[in-house]
């Protein structure tokens, strides 16, 4: 069970990750839809599980594997989105 603080923070992740994927859309897939369908944050608030839906569906291991290539882009593009609300940006992992 989440506290909620962890969820609080996962409804923030959430949200900003939703941003950065629609802004850099024409770079991780260009012609995907790149949602972000649930963000799972661990307890002690340092790793994030980020789930993704991915249309269209024949692509989808492509798309995954370029946003895992960038995710040292993706999280430095969050900790400037949230830098005034959490003190330490979570590790993210992607998945479908």
């Amino acid at each position: 069970m989440e506290s909620t603080r962890q969820q609080k923070v996962a409804r923030l992740l959430h949200k900003e990750l939703a941003d950065i994927f629609q802004k850099r859309s024409h770079e991780l897939g260009a012609g995907a839809l790149i949602t972000v369908t649930v963000v799972r944050v661990s307890p002690d608030l340092s790793f994030a599980r980020v789930y993704l839906s991915i249309f269209p569906v024949h692509h989808k291991e492509v798309f995954l594997q370029r946003i895992r290539d960038r995710v040292k882009e993706i999280r430095r593009d969050l900790g400037l989105k949230v830098r005034n609300q959490l003190r330490i940006v979570p590790e993210l992992a992607f998945y479908i």
